[in-house]
């Protein structure tokens, strides 16, 4: 009978071990893959309510705005109204986006607003009919506004 052919007794048996020398239940590259993986979500999770959170801050002081210009007469609401537009346009899109004239300017806010109420509709008399001798109706204007600055995804 050779060693190997005779069967080890308890005390020469090797101890239990975890392959790749790991020394507890879960490997050091899967816990550091996980704290990775949910740090990473948490990331994401917390800008996605940051910048939710500005948009909604936007909408909501625009429409403040808005709700203060009504008390004013007619003329002065709607440059009220135009003003806001641009200061609008300028926070969400920059300064170069609020400097635009004309069709760019009716194309820009129909851009901001997702509509084309300012190149094709009643809005025009804020794009360009500001100093014309025209009274367009600021309720009217008001209203459209209120709805389109209500659903803005700035």
């Amino acid at each position: 009978m050779t060693p190997a052919d005779v069967p080890a007794r308890l005390d020469q048996l090797r101890g239990l071990h975890l392959p790749g020398g790991a020394a507890g239940p879960v490997q050091g590259e899967i816990l550091l893959a996980l704290i990775l993986g949910f740090s990473a979500a948490l990331l994401v999770g917390l800008g996605r309510t940051a910048l939710a959170r500005s948009r909604a801050g936007i909408r909501r002081a625009a429409l403040a705005d808005l709700a203060a210009s009504r008390g004013l007469p007619a003329p002065e609401r709607i440059l009220a109204q135009a003003r806001l537009l641009r200061r609008l346009v300028r926070t969400v899109g920059g300064d170069e986006a609020a400097s635009a004239q004309g069709a760019a300017w009716a194309g820009r806010l129909d851009g901001v607003l997702r509509t084309d109420f300012f190149s094709a509709g009643a809005g025009r008399v804020l794009v360009d009919g500001l100093y014309r001798r025209q009274t367009p109706d600021p309720a009217a204007l008001d209203a459209e506004l209120t709805r389109l600055i209500g659903r803005l995804k700035a």
